[in-house]
């Protein structure tokens, strides 16, 4: 049967306490947790509003910019309108189940035919018909980065666990 590691000090104990209340906090509230505010290289509408939001957001992959094996991990080419760079390397240190956070919206929030069934997966859709926001899949990978940056924070935060034998 695994051991679950156990800390030696009553305040490390409280610690690792406040730290998983914060985290359950900060992951089941993601989408109300500020958007990281990145660069647009291209498609910066803070002055004039897209005529067509619905077209002009539209995702149908996101991809790191440059060629492999020089991906820039930092630059995401969200659609042919947008381009968004400043991304912290340090926001795909958080890891869920062995990828990045980040590497699975970009993953996740595109358009895709399931081979078997036909059936096509649009994150667009999800975006306007349930959310009732064009934009929601790219302020979704915005406010990824801080969820990420700020687990990040809190995990180096934690005190060491020491000899766990």
């Amino acid at each position: 049967m695994p051991r679950i590691p156990r800390v030696k000090a009553a305040d490390d104990f409280w610690a690792f306490s406040k730290a998983g209340r914060v985290l359950a906090a900060l992951h089941v509230n993601y989408e109300q947790v500020e958007p990281y505010p990145v660069t647009f290289i291209r498609g910066d509408t803070s002055l004039v509003p897209p005529p067509d939001p619905e077209r002009f957001y539209r995702v149908e992959q996101m991809k790191f910019a440059g060629k492999r094996p020089k991906l820039d991990r930092s630059t995401v080419i969200y659609n042919a309108s947008i381009t968004i760079s400043g991304i912290p390397l340090e926001a795909y240190d958080y890891v869920v189940n062995g990828k990045p956070a980040l590497e699975w919206v970009m993953e996740r929030q595109c358009v895709k035919t399931d081979k078997a069934s036909g059936i096509v997966n649009d994150a667009n859709r999800y975006a306007i018909e349930t959310v009732g926001d064009p934009v929601y899949p790219l302020r979704l990978f915005q406010r990824i980065i801080t969820v990420s940056l700020e687990t990040m924070k809190i995990v180096k935060a934690l005190p060491a666990l020491g000899d766990l034998s």
